[in-house]
C-alpha cells in the first residue's frame, strides 16, 4: 500500500468518477483503476461499486476512506513540517455546511486573507447527514449546522456515532423569510397559524429526509403545501417570485437583502448554530481562522440573539 494509492482513492471518492479524479490528479485513468484494483486485492475488499453514472463507495470502502484520510493528513503535516527550505506546500481547508450565507462569507474572508501561493479550499453546501458523514470520514475539517430542543437528542446520538463534537457559535430565534411583495411582509411578528395557507420551502435532505435532520426549525409541524429544493439560489428565486416562506435564523444574506424580509416568529423554539469537528482532529491554522471569521460575522449581526 502506498500514499499515492490512498491519494487516488480519496480523489475518486470525492469526485465520484475515476475519469474526473484522473483529471484532477494529472494522472491516467488506467493508473487510478490499477491502484484501486491493487488495493482491493491486497486488502481483500471491494472499495467501489461501479455503474454508468460513476463509482460509489461500499461500506468497506467508506471505512477505508476514513483511515486513508487520516494517513494522508498526517503525511501532509509531516511534509509541511519538515519540507526543505523554499519548497512550497499546498494548504487545504474543507468545510461542509448547511445553507447559510454567513458560512460562505467566512469562507471567502479566509480565502481573501490567505497569503500562500498554493492552496486547495473546498466549501460544500449539503444535507445535514452528509455534513456529519463528511466530518466523520475526514472529508471536511468542520461542519456547520444547527440544533434545537427537538432535534438535539437524535443529532447528539449521530454525533457520538460519528465521533464528532458540537461547538456552539450563536443562538437565534426562528424568523420567517418571505418576499417583499408577500401579503405578510409588513407584519412585525408572525405565528404558525399565519403561515398555514402559504407554501413552506425547505432544503431536501436526501436519504435522511427526516424531521430531525431538517435545516428549518419546526419542520415536524404538519403542512399542506411543501416545496423542497437543494440549492440556495432556488430558495432566493422562490421567495422573490412566489408567496411561500421558509424558516431560518433571521440572518439575511447580501444576495437576499433586496426583495426579501425577515420577520420574527412567535415561538419558544431557539436555534443553536454551531460547528462539528472530529474528536481526533486538531484544527489547522486555516480552520482556526475560518471559525474566528464565523464568530466575527454572527457576533456583529443585530438580528442574532446571543
Amino acid at each position: 500500500m502506498t500514499l499515492q494509492q490512498l491519494r487516488y482513492l480519496i480523489a475518486i471518492a470525492e469526485h465520484g468518477s475515476i475519469n474526473a479524479a484522473a483529471t484532477r490528479m494529472y494522472a491516467s485513468q488506467s493508473n487510478l483503476s490499477t491502484a484501486v484494483a491493487d488495493l482491493e486485492r491486497e486488502l481483500g475488499i471491494t472499495i467501489f461499486t461501479r455503474s454508468n453514472r460513476g463509482v460509489t463507495l461500499t461500506n468497506d470502502g467508506t471505512e477505508l476512506l476514513g483511515y486513508a484520510r487520516q494517513v494522508i493528513e498526517q503525511a501532509d503535516m509531516l511534509e509541511e513540517r519538515y519540507a526543505a527550505a523554499g519548497k512550497s506546500t499546498q494548504s487545504r481547508l474543507a468545510i461542509s455546511s448547511q445553507h447559510y450565507y454567513f458560512s460562505v462569507q467566512a469562507f471567502t474572508m479566509t480565502v481573501d486573507a490567505f497569503e500562500g501561493e498554493e492552496y486547495d479550499f473546498i466549501l460544500r453546501e449539503c444535507a445535514t447527514g452528509e455534513i456529519i458523514h463528511d466530518v466523520s470520514t475526514f472529508r471536511s475539517e468542520a461542519g456547520i449546522l444547527y440544533t434545537d430542543d427537538f432535534n438535539m437528542r437524535v443529532l447528539s446520538h449521530a454525533f457520538e456515532e460519528a465521533n464528532v463534537t458540537f461547538s456552539p457559535l450563536f443562538r437565534a430565534k426562528p424568523h420567517v423569510f418571505v418576499g417583499a411583495h408577500h401579503p405578510l411582509a409588513t407584519r412585525e411578528m408572525l405565528t404558525t397559524d399565519d403561515l398555514a395557507e402559504y407554501p413552506r420551502y425547505s432544503f431536501e435532505q436526501g436519504t435522511m429526509n427526516s424531521f430531525y435532520y431538517a435545516e428549518e426549525p419546526l419542520a415536524f409541524l404538519p403542512h399542506k403545501k411543501n416545496i423542497r429544493y437543494s440549492d440556495r439560489g432556488t430558495l432566493t428565486n422562490l421567495l422573490t417570485h412566489y408567496t411561500g416562506y421558509t424558516l431560518s435564523t433571521g440572518v439575511l444574506s447580501e444576495e437576499m437583502l433586496a426583495g426579501i424580509v425577515s420577520i420574527p416568529l412567535e415561538t419558544n423554539v431557539e436555534m443553536q448554530v454551531g460547528y462539528i469537528m472530529h474528536k481526533e482532529r486538531k484544527p489547522s491554522f486555516l480552520l482556526d481562522r475560518y471559525i474566528a471569521n464565523l464568530r466575527s460575522l454572527v457576533g456583529e449581526d443585530p438580528t442574532v440573539s446571543s
